[in-house]
Parts: structure tokens; sequence; C-alpha cells
């Protein structure tokens, strides 16, 4: 063998060329510091080295974990997960601020401390200060956590000797109940940069048709490529060592395979009809468990290593599409990344282990975690209203006054304007209200319902109203108000009718003054003024015949469980004490009317024309036969069966009295002290409710004293518990109620035994030996429990229901038969009937089964709530889909199955996808990554294409993303992974685009080489590009509460308390959607100063973290995860009437405090007076970045007015970022580099370019300050050759925007002229297409018409057809010249070049000239401009090379601008 080798090495040797190994590295660094791994584990201790600390910190992590969640744990240390969190605590300190030299401090209530004696002088004066706001990341150290206690802060690093001399005094006067202690990390800061993972990289094969790369070479020092790796069977790296004098020859050698290897000689049509099949196949015929590895090879490096029956159209999925599933979760490649994939196996991880400990094992857990669940929101809740307490006042299908309206369901699909109600002749939205007539707050109630019926609004109200009344027979309607309104309304809608009553209702509240109630002679006297013949004393007196259904309304009031009166439903769904305020009511219910609005949409094919929609409404899982919060709220507190003690030895429970074995679906514990009179009403409800033959439940007991048990105070309970021991489930249960008695009660007190109130048919003998002998323990122990797993106060009650935890807080607090009734039907109509329908078929013991079904529950019903599992029939649709129809042997088939590890949890994966596809290069390393942390079932469907006639994958890709942490030889550790590309061909034309999670905003910090053009034939070496997370993105949505839309225009501010406005943003239409940039920690929203504050005030908000109530809108970014928040605005009541975007109303000081657009030299406040030129340029690579300079010397050069320029940043190069200030500085102008990140909802486009493309049309509105009157764009490859101000200051004659038509000059050229035909020649008409080169836009009129809204729902629409747009910057507003003006004069010049304002460099279809090449011919001073900038560059460097090596140099050179 070696040699054949040492002959191809003196083939070799005759053409031997210096070469290094090429490829390209790509890294993305965070922009803070490396943090500690853990931070709370033995930072003090002086290992050997980083790796041992890591084991360590593993080893004892293992001590608590199990082996699913410490493999989850490294994962989440490799991915650095936990870093921000980190991180925000940095920023919460320096917002404190640190006092200078402390290493560690406390604040106390805004003031801070170095030394614990300081520490304690602020600990006596705390109560004086506000109490400081804490955050749910907060760490508080366990103990008493009172209101009234003073808070302590400590900022350190744990660990460090500063932090234990804290924590000792901290930790002991917490325990003592003397204060709150909250730890937050505080990091010396570090050098060390921390490298970031779960992103991709992607190399694209760009065309070359049009030459567009920078001739000008970069210089670079070559590092040392790591060639110990194995290329067609050879290992170089043993080679080299073995060969040292053939290092050269060597290296072309592996140059020359890799070569050969990734020949990227174009495909026929006909090679590549069936490519998908082809790898499908090849991945199914390698060993199983290189499958994975070989899908990941062939997909992230398909350019270079060039049937089955259709998925149905139900299922959503057509041939090359791709799915992910994790135990049925459909996880979205396009939202999802490796954090929340991350936190889905987390939360599984929860599930699977909890069913396992539990003895459901196996396949047998597939079964439980698909069970659906129907959980209601909170606030959703409902009662029904079919009660016949209600007084309709009208009904919309059936009176008079809406006869003309149309019935018909479908009216509800018909367009409509936003915000317009439809009307529509049925019952869709009924509102009941509950007053006491005689309350102040019932009178404008019924004032506002009379404006909502009078005006037609489609509201059946009162439209129902219940009155709630005096129930005692003795009271008539001379002595109360109340009954006597009631008996006179029953009056009129008997004799007359509800409209008729509803009025005089009206009416009479009308006659009541201001700040008065109802009162007996308000009543009297209108019946007597309107009603003079009828009988006062029959209507309002003791023997009325008016009187019929008065109790009623208070008795459905009091069993539904309402507040306090007054108070309503809609649709049955109660109204809060804030949407009831009679000012808020009516904004609140036409909200409420949208969204049911939208409900009934989409239920409308569900709705036939003969059904009743009440009825329909009523059937819902959301109605409930009473509202109770308690039972209702979606916070709840459950217990852990899967890991605590069992609660007692033997568990004992009151059960229903019936011979056969029963399967309980719900278990009750009643904890209380029945010593006490409220713990014996408790638990005598709870009895009742059981023993009614619709009960489904069993009762347990556990005893919570007040004081400590003893014999004399523990004699009721310990008789319960010694009947449950002794007697049977009827005679228990009946001794028991009659033992809770208070009458029996007394008797005991006064002296009666026990044994006296036994019953016929008890065994007394078991019972008294029982009683007699029973020991105090399981009393001590169950007083313990309370404490200690329930968290309950001594003596404080609480219902346990399925492990979920009810705490009564109140010793007057009521839990009525009723309560126990709405619980177990919650109980079990949410997920206890579907456990124990699948419990049963498992034939265990009915006391087993009722007991796992309780633990099950309570595990399932705990876990956090996200997206729908996919049921087991979809599966199994897709397993018999994949049918082979063209292979004969079996072992070709499709379906690539990895069996689990026997006898360990597993995750069931399920994936769907084309291994030649932009999927399959993140589903891969994906699923190989995951089969390394997990234990995995594994399903791969090939979703083949068939009949390609294009290249399915036109990019090489890196998924970067590792298992485990990673360390270096000399076990220090790794700064993190990188992406490599080696084996790559040298011949195409690259562009490096990262695809990073959706939050994330990056940039290229450090490259010589031009990201956007790489071609490794002309670099020697490896090309490094360096990347840096800048910020994470806070999104969010905006509404007008009052109108519902969108405020445009409104601006958001985000900063901390010492410096309030770092960063801003501006809300579009578009969903109301804003975003803001912001990096890890604790950050204020706020409506900017200005306009926005002055008209408008926040009056709710979602997502954030602060309290409702709070003054200051908290947001805190501790994750690398998406952070969207919904905000609520309204305008102040002295502003209704202001126009936000209003011309010549600008916001005081705009110009020069707006901060979203960071990188230039700062404004001064008089700038935003001064004639400024607004000229914004998008470019990408250094041959556009050189057009830009000269662009930007041209206009410079014809101009005396002041220019500043504005550049987007996403795609500038870190050369011309690091330039650009020494230019400004030189040429005297101003910038700004822009920034904004595509919103998830608009469409994306994967091409570099036409994201570009995008850039220049799409964000206008929202780039800018709205300060900026006027921008002019120009391309960067223009020569401008006179003064832009002309264009600037052109009459736009109402359009927002003016546009550059094509011209016909050149007849040769009439062939490439698309848009004289087909589509764009019928669109057009006699309008001229537009060129996107040039063009000026007037911001306040663009706003103003929301054009920038307009053209992203065009674009939406248009670019779901791949073949819509092919110029996306120029085809959008020429597609949209019907709707938006854009049109502009312009004369069209050809021989004599000198006449022209403005140079195009555009491509030449016929001649495909190089751009560098048609500069030079085209425009004479072209060379002269590029010299100058060559030259001024060229001094740059030296004056930053010495810098650098420490000699002093000159200030740069100084340009008038003329050249």
């Amino acid at each position: 063998i070696m040699r054949v080798i040492f002959l191809v090495l003196v083939l070799l040797r005759v053409q031997h060329v210096q070469s290094a190994s090429k490829g390209v590295v790509t890294s993305l660094q965070a922009k803070w510091s490396m943090t500690p791994l853990l931070l709370e584990m033995f930072t003090s201790l002086t290992l050997e080295s980083v790796r041992s600390y890591y084991n360590l910190i593993i080893k004892k992590a293992g001590q608590f974990l199990t082996d699913l969640q410490v493999n989850l744990l490294k994962l989440s240390l490799s991915l650095r997960a936990y870093s921000p969190a980190v991180h925000a605590f940095q920023q919460i300190a320096r917002d404190e601020p640190p006092p200078d030299g402390c290493v560690a401090f406390v604040v106390v209530h805004g003031q801070n401390a170095c030394s614990t004696k300081d520490m304690k002088k602020l600990l006596k004066t705390a109560a004086g200060r506000p109490r400081p706001y804490l955050y749910k990341s907060d760490h508080q150290y366990p103990g008493v956590n009172g209101t009234d206690l003073p808070v302590a802060v400590l900022y350190a690093e744990i660990g460090t000797k500063d932090f234990n001399t804290f924590h000792k005094v901290l930790s002991e006067r917490a325990q003592e109940g003397k204060l709150i202690y909250v730890l937050r990390h505080f990091v010396s800061p570090k050098n060390e940069k921390m490298l970031l993972s779960g992103y991709g990289v992607e190399l694209a094969i760009k065309s070359t048709e049009y030459k567009a790369v920078d001739d000008t070479q970069v210089k670079v020092t070559t590092d040392n490529v790591d060639e110990n790796d194995e290329v067609q069977g050879f290992l170089f790296g043993k080679l080299k060592k073995s060969h040292p004098e053939l290092q050269e020859e060597l290296g072309e050698l592996r140059k020359h395979l890799l070569e050969s290897t990734n020949d990227m000689t174009p495909l026929k049509v006909w090679e590549l009809q069936d490519l998908s099949f082809q790898a499908a196949s090849r991945i199914m015929t390698v060993p199983k468990f290189d499958s994975l590895k070989l899908m990941q090879e062939l997909s992230q490096n398909f350019p270079s290593r060039a049937r089955y029956k259709r998925l149905s159209e139900s299922m959503g999925i057509h041939p090359g599409d791709a799915s992910l599933f994790i135990n049925g979760i459909h996880v979205d490649l396009d939202l999802h990344n490796p954090f929340s994939i991350l936190d889905i196996l987390r939360t599984e991880a929860k599930i699977l282990e909890g069913l396992h400990n539990l003895g459901i094992k196996g396949s047998s857990i597939s079964k439980f975690l698909h069970l659906p669940s129907s959980a209601t929101l909170e606030d959703s809740y409902a009662l029904d209203i079919r009660h016949t307490s209600i007084m309709w006042i009208n009904d919309i299908e059936k009176d008079s006054m809406y006869r003309h309206w149309p019935s018909s369901l479908q009216e509800l699909l018909r367009a409509t304007f936003p915000g317009v109600i439809r009307q529509i002749r049925r019952n869709f939205y009924n509102l009941v209200l509950f007053l006491d007539p005689v309350q102040e707050e019932s009178i404008e109630l019924v004032k506002l319902a009379e404006l909502f019926y009078k005006h037609n609004i489609p509201l059946r109200y009162v439209i129902g109203f219940v009155l709630v009344v005096s129930a005692d027979d003795k009271v008539d309607g001379y002595l109360d108000a109340g009954v006597a309104l009631f008996r006179l309304l029953n009056y009129i809608s008997e004799e007359y009718d509800e409209a008729q009553a509803f009025t005089s209702m009206v009416s009479i509240f009308n006659r009541v003054e201001v700040g008065e109630s109802l009162s007996v002679d308000t009543v009297t006297a209108y019946l007597k003024n309107k009603f003079p013949k009828a009988n006062a004393a029959r209507i309002l007196g003791v023997d009325s015949s008016y009187d019929d259904n008065r109790k009623a309304g208070g008795g459905f009031y009091r069993k539904s469980g309402l507040g306090a009166l007054p108070v309503g439903l809609f649709n049955g769904v109660p109204l809060s004490s804030e949407e009831m305020d009679p000012e808020e009511l009516e904004t609140a219910l036409l909200q409420k009317i949208m969204e049911t609005t939208n409900f009934f949409q989409r239920a409308v094919f569900m709705i036939t024309e003969s059904v009743d929609v009440v009825d329909f409404l009523m059937e819902q899982a959301n109605v409930v036969p009473r509202i109770n919060p308690l039972i209702l709220s979606s916070e709840r507190r459950y217990l852990d069966f899967t890991s605590s003690p069992a609660l007692f030895s033997s568990n004992v429970f009151f059960t229903s009295p019936v011979e056969e074995e029963v399967l309980y679906g719900g278990t009750v514990w009643i904890v209380a002290d029945i010593e006490q009179p409220s713990g014996r009403q408790l638990l005598r409800n709870a009895l009742k409710h059981m023993k009614s033959s619709r009960s489904s439940c069993r009762v347990g007991t556990i005893s919570n004293p007040s004081g400590k048990p003893t014999e004399d105070n523990s004699g009721l309970y310990r008789a319960v518990w010694a009947s449950l021991l002794t007697q049977s489930s009827k005679n228990t249960l009946d001794f028991t109620l009659k033992l809770l008695k208070e009458e029996n009660v007394e008797l005991l007190k006064q002296g009666t035994k026990i044994k006296h109130l036994l019953q016929l048919g008890m065994d007394h003998d078991a019972f008294e030996k029982k009683f007699n002998t029973m020991e105090l323990d399981f009393l001590h122990s169950q007083q313990k429990y309370c404490k200690e797993v329930l968290k309950l106060k001594a003596g404080q009650r609480a219902v346990v229901s399925n492990g979920r935890i009810l705490s009564l807080l109140d010793e007057e607090e009521e839990f009525s038969v009723e309560d126990f009734h709405l619980l177990e039907k919650i109980t079990l109509r949410t997920s206890a009937e579907k456990i124990k329908s699948k419990i049963k078929q498992m034939n265990l013991n009915a006391q087993k089964a009722s007991d796992l079904i309780m633990k099950v529950d309570a595990l399932l019903t705990s876990s956090p709530k996200g997206e729908a599992r996919k049921d087991r029939l979809y599966f199994k649709k897709i397993i018999n889909t994949f049918t082979p129809i063209h292979f004969s042997r079996p072992s070709l088939c499709f379906i690539l199955q990895l069996a689990q590890r026997e006898d360990e949890v597993f995750y069931d994966v399920v994936a769907i996808v084309d291994p030649l596809t932009r999927d399959a290069q993140k589903l891969a390393p994906l699923l190989v990554v995951l089969g390394q942390v997990v234990n995995m079932k594994v399903q791969v469907f090939m979703n083949c294409r068939a009949k390609l006639s294009e290249m399915p994958l036109k990019s090489f890709y890196r998924y970067v993303l590792e298992q485990d942490v990673s360390f270096f030889g000399n076990n220090s550790l790794s700064p993190g992974p990188v992406a490599h590309f080696t084996e790559i061909p040298e011949s195409p034309l690259l562009t490096l685009n990262m695809i990073t999670p959706e939050s994330w905003m990056v940039e290229a910090v450090r490259s010589p080489y031009d990201l956007d053009n790489i071609h490794l034939q002309e670099v020697s070496g490896v090309v490094n590009a360096e990347y840096e997370l800048e910020y994470l993105l806070l999104e969010g949505h905006c509404f007008d509460l009052s109108t519902g839309q969108p405020p445009r225009g409104l601006q958001f501010t985000l900063g901390m308390r010492q410096e309030p406005l770092m960063h801003d943003t501006i809300v579009m239409a578009n969903l109301g959607y804003f975003q803001l940039k912001a990096n890890p920690g604790a950050w204020m929203l706020r409506l900017r100063e200005g306009r926005s504050e002055d008209i408008y005030q926040i009056q709710a908000h979602d997502g954030t973290d602060s309290p409702l109530d709070a003054g200051d809108v908290i947001v805190v970014l501790n994750s690398f995860h998406s952070k969207i928040i919904k905000v609520k605005v309204q305008k102040k009541p002295d502003k209704l009437n202001e126009d936000l975007l209003n011309e010549g109303t600008e916001s005081k000081g705009l110009w020069d405090s707006i901060t979203s657009f960071a990188g230039g030299p700062s404004v001064d406040k008089d700038d935003k007076k001064t004639d400024v030129l607004n000229i914004f340029s998008v470019a990408s690579g250094h041959l556009y970045e050189r057009f830009l300079r000269i662009m930007m010397l041209s206009v410079l050069q014809h101009t005396k007015t002041p220019v500043k320029f504005w550049f987007l940043k996403n795609y500038l190069s870190p050369s011309f970022k690091d330039t650009i200030s020494h230019m400004a500085k030189a040429y005297g102008f101003q910038y700004e580099l822009v920034q904004y990140k595509w919103p998830r909802w608009l469409h994306q486009q994967t091409e570099k370019q036409r994201i570009i493309w995008g850039y220049k049309i799409l964000f206008l509105d929202v780039l800018f300050p709205l300060a900026v009157d006027k921008i002019i764009f120009v391309d960067a490859d223009q020569i401008v050759r006179a003064d832009i101000k002309e264009l600037r200051d052109l009459d736009l004659e109402g359009a927002p925007y003016g546009y550059t038509p094509f011209c016909d000059s050149r007849k040769e050229m009439e062939g490439y002229r698309f848009w004289k035909t087909g589509y764009w020649a019928s669109h057009l008409g006699q309008r001229k297409y537009h060129i996107s080169a040039l063009y000026v836009v007037d911001l306040k009129k663009f706003r103003k018409i929301a054009a920038g809204d307009r053209l992203r729902g065009q674009y939406q629409a248009l670019s779901q057809d791949p073949n819509s747009l092919s110029n996306l910057d120029q085809d959008l507003p020429n597609n949209m010249i019907h709707q938006v003006k854009l049109e502009c004069n312009v004369n069209c010049i050809d021989s004599v070049s000198q006449f022209r304002h403005t140079i195009d460099r555009c491509n030449n279809p016929k001649t495909k000239e190089p751009k560098l090449s048609a500069a030079v011919r085209i425009v004479p001073e072209w060379s002269k401009y590029d010299n100058e900038i060559k030259q001024f560059l060229k001094q740059v460097k030296e004056q930053e090379e010495k810098i650098t090596e420490g000699r002093p140099s000159s200030s740069p050179p100084q340009h008038t601008g003329k050249t």
C-alpha cells in the first residue's frame, strides 16, 4: 500500500502547487463574557482542571437527578441555555448600581451595603422605604415570607469569601422569619468569550452569470489546519507523522482526493428526476446505527455528492414536506430550535419518568400520553343562562324590530370592515345582569343597557335581568323598594310585555337623583302616575298577585357562586369587576362580541339553521353549574405522587355503600381540624356530596389540628378513624354524618360517651377496641404531612382532589355541597374519566386502580399545557400510507425504524422528511444529537419527491449542536462549538448565511474575507468567520382598547431605571407588531416621551414580568427563547381626537434621542432644524461596499446640503463597519446603521439577495424615526452627477413615493423588456414599469396612508407563489401601481453619458459584462473615486497599525467631499 501511495506522490510532485487545506470555519459568540457552568456548585474548590470540576458537578447532580435528567442537563450546559439567566442578573445589578470596589453587596429597599455591619443598619430602617420588585427568576431562600418583612437582595458569586460572609447572616435571619433573603448572581467580569450553539450555517452556491466579485486581494496569515481526518480511506494525520519529508506531497494528494470526491459536474435532467428516491434508498441500505449520520452527510453536503402512495391531502402533508413529532407533539422546524426542543424534552421527561415510576411502562405509556385534554381557560367558564328567573327584555330571533335582519348563519362569513358588528337575526350575544335594584350602581347599568337596546346593537340584553331582592315572605312592596320594583315589573310584563317593563324600569331609575338609591316612594309614585287605574295594593301589598319567581332570582344568584352585585354574564361567562364599570362595560362587550364572532365563524358549519344558538352555547364544554374561582382557577398546585412518600401506611376512604368493588375516578381528601365547627362542616359537605347517587368519588380525611394532638382534643377524629378501620362503608358513612352534627358534638362535650352514639348494625366491640387502643402517632404524622408536604398552617383547611390542593385561606370561606359537585365534574370531565377507562383495562383490583387513577391524573394535569398531541390513529395512517410500489425487495421500504433500549424510559419520535431538502439539513443532525442524549424509538418516513427538474439542494449546511460540553486536550474548557466546512469543492462561488433562532440578531464581527462571495480557489487556507449575538429580540403586539385596531406610529422605549431610553421602536399596523433590541436583563417598557406619551397610556399588558397594576411595565429577558408580549393602550380622555401621525406635530427631541439606530456619531439637538439630505442604501459583499463608498463620494461632491446616510446593518461586513466612522469624520457626513429583524409572521425568503431586496421596500415605515420627512434610496452601484437635493424637493403630487421608470431608448434591448408582454403588459396598461435603483419616499405620507402595511399585505399574498415577485423590490411596488401612485418623470438619454444625473450600473442581460469592467468603461470618473477611496482606506489601516504597535499617529486625512 505504501508503494502505491509513494507512486501517487511522485506523479503529483510533477504538478505540485503550494496549497493548504481549505474550508470555512464559522463561530458565533455571545456579546457577554463566559458565565460559570454552575454557580451553585463548588466554585470555591481548587481542582486540577476545569474538566475535573465539571465531572464533579455532574456526579453531584446525579445524586438528585435521574440518568435522563442528567443527560438533559449536559445538553443544556452544552447549549449554554442558562447563560442569559446568569447574565440578566448582571444587568439588574448594574441598574442598582454596584458600589465602587465591592465584589459583593446587599441592597435593602433601595440602599446598598458592602458589609454586614452596614447591612444591619439598613435593615433597621427598611420599613420606611418602598419594597423592591422581585422577579420570577429570583432565588428566594426558603423561610417565612411575610409581606411585612424587609427584603434583602444579595448580589454575589456563590463560593466566594464575600458570599459566605453575607450568606451566613442572611440565611440565619431568613430562617428566624426576620427578613426575606433573595440571591442574584453577581460575577466578576471575565474576558473569556463564550461560543454559542443551537444554530445553522449555510454556504449557498451563488449564480456566476454576472461576475460581481471584488478583485481586491485579501492578505491574511493562514493558520495551521488540523488534517487528522480521513479522506477516501487515507488517514493523513498519521501519514504526515510517519513521513514528515512528504508534507507538501501529502497535502496535494489530500487536495486531489477531495476535489475528485466533490465533483461539481452538472447533472443531466434524467439524472435529477429520482435523486430523492436514490438518497432514501442509500440511507436504507446502510446499517441502522449509521443511517441518520448518512442522511446528515447527504443533505448537508449534497451539492458535491451528487415510489410511494401520496400522503392524503386531508393530512396536509405533500411530497417533500417535513414534520417532526416527539411523543405526538408536533415540532415545527421553522419555529422551534434546540432551546425550545430541550424544554419539550424536559417536560416530557417528567411525565415519562412519572408514569414509569407509577408502574406504567413500555408501550402502555403512549396510551396515557395521547389522552385528549379538555382543559378550559379560567376566564372562559360559563354558567347556563337558560334559567326561569331571567327576565329577557328582547329576543332578536322573534321580535319584530329585528325582522329585516338576515337570519342565515352564512352571514357570519361575509366580509366586513374591521370593527363592524354583523346584524344577524340570531341570539349570538347574550348579556345577563344580576342587580340589586336598591344599589346605586344598578342605575347606571340599566341606563347603559337601554343605550344598547335603542341603538339596535345585536345584544340580547337583559336584555336579561336577574333582580336579586329580599326573599322574606313578610317583606312586601311597601317595605322594600327592590320588592316593589320586582312586583311592578311583573305586573307590566303580564299586562303588556317585557319591553314595556324594561322601559318602565329605565323611567323609574331616571327619577332617582344622582347619589341616591331607589326608594319605595319612587316606585309607588311611578305606578300611580303611569297606571292610575291599577290596584296598587294588589300589586305591591302582602297578598300581591305578582310575586311569582321572586325567590328564584336570589336562589339562582346564590347557587351560581357569583361575587358581589352587580355582576354580569356575557354568553354565561362572568364579567370582571373592572369590566362591570359603566365606563368600561361598552368597550369590554364590544371586544367580547369580536371574540365570540370569531368563535361562531369557526363553528358555522357545525350549527344547522334549525339549531338554537343559545342551546348550542350552553352545551359547550366550558359551561359549569356554578362559578367558584378557587375550583376554576388556572393557577393550580398538585401533589407529586411519583416521588413523595406514601401518605399513610394504609389509605382508608369513605366510599359509596355498594356491595361490589367500585373503580373511583375521583379521590377527595378533606384536610381539616374536625374538632372545630368549620372543619366539621367541610367534611360533612363532602360526605353529603359523596352520598348522592351521581357521585363517582371516594373521600379520605387528614387531620390538621390547630395545636398539638392529645387524647382530650382528638376524640372526634379518632372516632371517625376507628369507624373507617372497623366498619362497613354504609355504617361508617351514617355514623360519621351523625357524629358531625353539632347537637351530637355538644352532647360529647357534656360528657356523653362515644359508644352511646353508635348506630344499630355497627360492630360495637371492634369499634371500641380500636378507639380505646389507638395511639396518637398517626395524628402527629398527618400533622407533619400537612405542614411539610401540603404547606398548610396549623388548623388550615384544604380540599385535595386527585392530588390537586385547594387551600381555604379564610376560616369563614365556605366550600358547599354544590362546590363539591362542581369540583367532581371538572375533575372527571377534564381527565379522570379518560384515565379511568385506560386503567380499567389493566385488570387491577379496585383499590389499586383507584389509587393509580388519582396519581396519574395528578401527574398529567399538573404538566404544562402546550400544543395538542396528534392521536395514535394519525400515525397509523402515515404508516399505512408509506407502502412501497417501485421496489420488490422489502429491504428498500423507505421507513427507517430505530428501536429504543428496553426497560428504559423512551421518547417516541416520528419524522417525515425528504432526505434532499433544507428541512433534512436541520432534522438529521438534530436526530443524531438527540439519539445521543435520550433513549428514542425513531421512525423516519422518507417523503421523497418524484421527477425533480433541478438540483434539490444548492447549499452546504452545518448544524452547530453538541450533546455535551467539550474540553481541550489539556482539560481546559472549550469556549464552545464551531461550524466546520471541509471537503467542499473550490470552484463554486459561495455566500455564507447564518440560520439562527427567530429571536437572535447576529452580525459578523471579524473576518477579512468577503463572506458574501467566498471563492476557495482564491483563498489560501481557511476562511474564518466570527459572528456575535448582538441582541436578543423582544417582540410584541399592540392594540388600542377603544378601537381594537393597532395604533400606527406609536413609539415604545426600552431601558433601565438609570437609563430609561436605550432602545426604541414604532408600532406597525400589521398585527400591531413591534420589535425591540435588548440583551439579557430586566427592562422597563414605556411609551416614548412626546406625542406617544401625550396621547396614549398603557392600560394592560400580557406576557410581561410585572403585575397588571404595576406602574412600570417590566420585561425580563433571561433565556435564548423568543419573548413575545401584548400591550393594550388607550387614548387619554382629552386626546380622543388627536392623530398620532398628524403632520406638523412631531414630538419634541425625537431626532436627537432615537437610539434604535446605533452606529453613527451622536446628533445635536439643533440638527432637526438643519436641512439634511437623508439617503438610504443597502450593500452586501466587498464589491458592493466598494461601490457604496464611491456612490457616497459622488453624492457628497455634487451637493452643498449636509448629508446623512442610512445603511442597513444586517449584511454589512466587519471591515465596512470598522472604517465608516473614519470616513464620516474625514468627509464630514453623518450616518446611522439601521437594522430590523424580518418578522416571523411575514413570509420568509431563503435567498440572501431576495431578503435584501425585501429590506429595500417592506420596512420603510419602521426603519426610520418619525422625524425623518423624506428618504432617498440610492443603489450602492450608482454614480450621482447632480445635486440629489433636486430629487428630495421634487413634488410627488400626493404620492407616497416616486420611482424611476425604465427607459426604451436602446432598441437592441427590446427582447429583454419582460414588462412589455404577458402579465405585466396587461397589469400596467398604459403605465410604465419602474426600477428600484433610485426612488424617493415621503415618509409622512407613506405612514399616513399605511403604505408599508399595504405593501407587506400584498407581499404576504403574492410571496406564497414561488414564481411570483421575481424582482421583489421592483415587482411589489409595480404590482400595487393602481393602489399606490409611484410615477416619476425621467429623461432617457442614451449616447451622451455626461448629461446623465445618475448612472446605475445595471446587469446587462445581453453581454453579461462584469460590474467592475462596466464601471470603468461607462463612468470616466469612477476610477478616480475608486483610487481616492483605496488611498484613504490604506491610510486608515496604517494609522491603526501604528496604534496597535504603540506608536503615535496623526489623525485621519480630512476631506471636503470634493475630488
